[in-house]
Order: structure tokens, then C-alpha cells, then sequence
């Protein structure tokens, strides 16, 4: 049996079979020694978990996580942590899988959550200094910024990009915000498990990152999943750190 690596990398897919090849290779490119890829993939119909088993079939840094149907995309990174977890990995890091996060920062990521004085959390922030975001329209970049000035005006951080999933946690960040109460599907997973980590007292480093519209492929984006974060951070805040 290989040796566990202590850096995961967990991509969660549904549909990403013209993705998931070239941003597994990319990933690995790019990482530290002892860093490995969790695919959590949620029965997707065109082919991509069958791709993620060949994949680990022929490198021991790959590993598949099979779910059984479409569940969204906050209970993916849930079953994904627990994995991960469980597995011995000492720093997780979250993205996306279709290249609208650069593999080449992810061992940014990861070096900000190293050392004594490194942080608990390191967030790709797209509205930090050095950050932004690709070809959006205006109408998209409003969304997104929308979204973060609402949950931080009511959740009281100064993190500049709560919407955002792209993550780098220590181990005992995940270990301490109890995931299996964190219900929430999109933009609002991300937002809470952020929430969390300030609340139990975890230092957050926002690491400048420029967001890229996906290669190919079809946006998971809905008009219900913006619609979700805006009445669950309300709920946040009101619920304070019972969740403990």
C-alpha cells in the first residue's frame, strides 16, 4: 500500500469528462511532493467517473470517490473532507475542475498555510490587491461581488472573497467545524465554512488569484444556488456558533 500523502487535493466533478485529464495532469504538474488528487465524483452521466478510475488506476497519487447520484456541490466537498481526513492528510485544498482556478496556484495556497506563522486558512481571493477575475460581463462581476459585501456586511468579516472556492484548510480547521452540520449546496457552503473557521478562532490569509471562466463545459452556476446564500447567511448569523 503507498505511503498517505499528506496534501489532498479534492475535485469534486458532475460532467467534467472533457476536463478532468488535462486538470488532474495540471494539478499534479504543478503541486509539492506528497500531494495527491481526491475526485468526488457524483455519478456523472458522461463519463467522468470512469475517466477518474483509469486515472488512479495508473497513478497512486489519484484517488476516486464514487457517490451515488447528483447531491450538489457543498455535500461533495463534505464526503470529499471526510476522505481526505481520513486518509491522514494534513492540509486539504479545494478547487474547481475545469480550469477556472490555475492549477499553478495551488501551491501558493499551500505554502500560505506553512510554518508556525503561516495561516489555518489560506482563501483564493479574487478581490484582494493582485486579484481579479476573467472575461466577466458586468452583470456577472456585480453578482459576485454582490455576494460577498452581503455575507461579510452581515456576517461581520473582513475577508474580502467569501464566495469563493478556492481553499487551502489545515487539518484542525476541518476537524473543528463539525462539516457534517454544514448543509449548504453553493456559494453558501463556502461562505460558512469561512464563517466557521473565523469563529473557532482560525487565522484566514486571502492569497491574490485571478478566476477564469471554464475551458468547456457548462456553468453549475443557478439562479437558485445565489438564492440560497442569500437566506442562509442571514441564518448564519443568527445561529452565532451553536453549530459548536
Amino acid at each position: 500500500m503507498p505511503a498517505p500523502l499528506p496534501i489532498r487535493v479534492v475535485l469534486p466533478t458532475y460532467n467534467e469528462a472533457d476536463n478532468l485529464e488535462s486538470i488532474a495532469a495540471a494539478v499534479l504538474d504543478a503541486v509539492p511532493e506528497g500531494t495527491g488528487i481526491l475526485v468526488v465524483d457524483d455519478a456523472s452521466p458522461d463519463g467522468t467517473g470512469e475517466i477518474a478510475d483509469r486515472l488512479a488506476a495508473s497513478d497512486p497519487r489519484i484517488e476516486v470517490l464514487h457517490r451515488a447520484d447528483k447531491r450538489g456541490l457543498g455535500p461533495a466537498y463534505v464526503a470529499g473532507f471526510g476522505r481526505a481526513l481520513a486518509g491522514g492528510a494534513t492540509r486539504i485544498v479545494q478547487m474547481d475542475a475545469d480550469f477556472s482556478h490555475d492549477p499553478a496556484d495551488v501551491p501558493r495556497l499551500i505554502a500560505a498555510t506553512e510554518g508556525d506563522g503561516g495561516a489555518d486558512l489560506a482563501l483564493g481571493s479574487r478581490y484582494v490587491s493582485g486579484g481579479g477575475v476573467g472575461d466577466w460581463g458586468r452583470g456577472r462581476q456585480a453578482i459576485s461581488r454582490w455576494g460577498s459585501i452581503y455575507a461579510r456586511t452581515w456576517l461581520g468579516l473582513p475577508i474580502r472573497d467569501l464566495t469563493g472556492g478556492f481553499k487551502c484548510f489545515r487539518r484542525e480547521v476541518l476537524e473543528s467545524i463539525r462539516l457534517e452540520t454544514v448543509s449548504a449546496l453553493g456559494y453558501a457552503f463556502q461562505i460558512e465554512t469561512t464563517y466557521r473557521a473565523v469563529q473557532a478562532g482560525f487565522s484566514v490569509a486571502e492569497i491574490p488569484i485571478v478566476f477564469s471562466d471554464r475551458r468547456v463545459g457548462e456553468s453549475k452556476m443557478s439562479r437558485a444556488i445565489v438564492a440560497e446564500a442569500a437566506w442562509r447567511v442571514p441564518l448564519m448569523r443568527a445561529r452565532g456558533d451553536r453549530w459548536r
